[in-house]
C-alpha cells in the first residue's frame, strides 16, 4: 500500500485493488483564520486527481473543501458515505456533481471488489448534525486506520477491528477554547497548558490502545497568516498553546518511549508492506524548513496569501443589516423546536457587535435587542463576521464563526456544551436531529459497572464516553480521560459543567 500525505490529514492510499482519496484539504478555512500546515500549495493535484473513492470524514471545512473538490476531483469517484442518519454530506458532494454513493453502514466491512473499508460514524449530540467519523482501510495485505480527529467512546470500536499496520491520529488543538475567551492572562494560561496537555495524552492513550505497527500524527495544528490570528501560532514551544506541531509531538513520544512514530510532512509518501513501512519526503528540506524557523517560514507563507486575505475580509459583508430583525425571523421558530437544547442553555446569549447587539433568549424563546443585563454567553465579534452568517445563511456556526477564533468569549460559570449545540444546530431538520438525540439520551437503558469501591454509571453524562474504559478514579475524584471531565463521586457533581450530574454511590450504600 501506498500512502501520499496531502497535509492536514488529507492523503491519498492506493493499492492493487483501488484507491482512496481521504479528506483533501487546500483552500484556507473559517473567514481566512485556517491555513494547511505545512503548506501544501505546491503539490501538484494531477497526482490524486482520479481516484477510484472519495472519503469525506464530516463536513467541517479542514476536511471538505468544496472549492478544491470541484476544481480538481474526478466525479467518476465512487463516495464511501459515512452512516451519520442525516443527508447533509450527501447532499453537498451530490452539488458538486459525486453522485455515485457507496453507503458504508457503521462498523460493518464493506467490500469493494477485494478493498474492504469500514467506515465509524461519531454522531452524538456534541458532534453536531454533521458527525464525525473514522475509515479502517485493508487490501488483503494492509489494514490502515485513519482515525483523522474523531473520538470514539469505545476502545472495543477500534481495536476489535484491528489489528492495524498503521495509525493516522490527531494531537492537536481544533478549538477555541480557552484562546478566545476573555479569562485572565494566568488563568488562560493553567487552562491552555492542560488543553495542550490533554489533547497529547488523549493521542497517546488511541495509540495504546490501537497498537499499530506504524503512527503517524496528523490532523495537527492550522497556520495562522492573518496579522489578528498570528499569536495562536506556536513559534517558541510554548506549553501555553493548544496548537503544538508535529515536532512537539514526535518528541513527546519518544520521551515517553514510543520508536514506531513518523514525521510527515504534505508531499510525503509511505510504503507499507503489512509490518514494514518506508517515508520518503519531497525534498530533503521538506521536513525541516516548516519547523526550523516557524517565524520567517510563516512570514513568507503570509506574504505568499496576502492579497487572497485582503479579498477574503472584503467579502465578509455586503452592507449593514438589521441583525434583530433577521436573527428573530431565523432563530425564534428553532427555539420553539429545541425545548431540551433552550432548557440546556438555560438563559440569554448575546452576539455583541457594538451598535444593534443582538440578545437570544433561550428561556423566553425571543430574539431581542441587548441593552446589556445578565447573560449566559457573550460573544464580541465584528458585526461584517455575523452578517456574513446571515447572508449566506449558514447552518453552523460553529464550523464557520466560532472556529474562525475571530472573537471573544465571556461566559457566567463552566461550559454549557447546549449553546455549541444550538449554534450547529440553525435549521429545522438540524435542531430536530440534535433535540432527537437528547431525548434518545435521557432514555437510554441504565448500566453500571464497579470499581474501587463505587457503583457508577457506565456511560460519561458529557459524550457518553464508556467509563468503563476511560474512567481514571483518585479518591472521590473520576476523570472521564477522553475529554478530561471530572466528577466528584461522593456527590455526583460535575465539576467542569454545572448542567452533567454522574449517578454513583459507595458499593453497600443504598440508591
Amino acid at each position: 500500500m501506498r500512502i501520499t500525505f496531502l497535509g492536514h490529514v488529507g492523503m491519498f492510499v492506493e493499492s492493487s485493488v483501488g484507491s482512496v482519496l481521504c479528506d483533501p484539504w487546500f483552500t484556507p478555512a473559517y473567514f481566512g483564520s485556517w491555513f494547511p500546515y505545512p503548506r501544501n500549495d505546491t503539490l501538484d493535484p494531477e497526482q490524486f486527481a482520479h481516484p477510484d473513492y472519495l472519503y469525506i470524514s464530516h463536513l467541517h471545512r479542514d476536511h471538505f473543501d468544496p472549492d478544491w473538490l470541484a476544481a480538481h476531483v474526478d466525479r467518476s469517484a465512487q463516495v464511501l458515505l459515512p452512516d451519520f442518519g442525516v443527508p447533509y454530506l450527501e447532499e453537498q458532494l451530490a452539488a458538486l456533481g459525486f453522485v455515485d454513493v457507496v453507503r458504508c453502514p457503521h462498523g460493518v466491512p464493506v467490500d469493494l471488489d477485494g478493498l474492504t473499508v469500514t467506515v465509524l460514524a461519531q454522531t452524538a449530540p456534541a458532534d453536531g448534525p454533521l458527525g464525525d467519523s473514522a475509515i479502517i482501510i485493508d487490501d488483503g495485505t494492509t489494514r490502515v486506520l485513519n482515525q483523522n480527529d474523531a473520538r470514539p467512546g469505545s476502545a472495543a470500536e477500534l481495536v476489535d477491528r484491528g489489528p492495524y499496520h498503521a495509525q493516522f491520529v490527531q494531537f492537536s488543538g481544533a478549538i477555541w477554547y480557552p484562546v478566545a475567551y476573555s479569562f485572565d492572562a494566568p488563568t488562560k494560561a493553567k487552562l491552555a497548558q492542560a488543553k495542550r496537555r490533554n489533547g497529547m495524552d488523549r493521542a497517546r492513550q488511541y495509540i495504546d490502545w490501537v497498537g499499530a505497527a506504524h503512527v503517524f500524527p496528523c490532523a495537527g495544528p492550522p497556520a495562522f497568516l492573518d496579522d489578528d490570528l498570528a499569536a495562536l501560532n506556536d513559534f517558541d514551544d510554548d506549553e501555553a498553546n493548544i496548537f503544538p506541531d508535529q515536532r512537539v509531538f514526535l518528541r513527546e513520544l519518544a520521551d515517553h518511549g514510543y520508536r514506531n512514530a513518523h514525521l510527515i510532512v504534505p508531499g510525503s509518501v509511505i510504503e507499507l508492506d503489512a509490518g514494514d513501512a518506508r517515508v520518503t519526503h519531497p525534498s530533503p528540506s521538506a521536513a525541516t524548513e516548516p519547523f526550523a524557523d516557524k517565524r520567517a517560514y510563516l512570514a513568507a507563507y503570509a506574504a505568499d496569501w496576502r492579497d487572497w486575505l485582503v479579498a477574503e475580509r472584503s467579502g465578509w459583508s455586503s452592507g449593514r443589516r438589521d441583525l434583530v430583525a433577521d436573527l428573530k425571523e431565523w432563530f425564534e421558530p428553532l427555539l420553539a423546536r429545541a425545548p431540551i437544547t433552550s432548557s440546556g442553555v438555560g438563559g440569554v446569549v448575546v452576539l455583541d457587535v457594538g451598535e444593534g447587539a443582538v440578545a437570544i433568549d433561550f428561556v423566553a424563546g425571543e430574539v431581542r435587542p441587548w441593552r446589556g443585563g445578565a447573560c449566559v454567553y457573550r460573544v464580541e465579534t465584528e458585526r461584517a463576521l455575523v452578517e456574513a452568517c446571515v447572508e449566506r445563511h449558514i447552518e453552523d456556526w460553529v464550523n464557520a464563526l466560532f472556529l474562525s477564533a475571530r472573537f471573544v468569549a465571556h461566559r457566567e460559570g463552566p461550559f454549557n456544551e447546549y449553546v455549541m449545540t444550538f449554534f450547529k444546530s440553525l435549521s429545522n431538520d438540524r435542531i430536530d436531529f440534535v433535540e432527537r438525540c437528547y431525548a434518545e439520551l435521557r432514555d437510554v437503558r441504565d448500566e453500571w459497572f464497579e470499581r474501587d469501591g463505587w457503583r457508577i454509571e457506565r456511560f460519561c453524562p458529557h459524550r457518553q464516553a464508556d467509563l468503563m474504559e476511560f474512567a481514571e478514579i483518585d479518591g472521590e475524584r473520576l476523570t472521564c480521560a477522553l475529554h478530561h471531565w471530572e466528577f466528584d463521586l461522593a456527590s455526583g457533581e460535575c465539576l467542569t459543567s454545572p448542567d452533567r450530574v454522574l449517578r454513583c454511590r459507595r458499593i453497600g450504600e443504598r440508591s
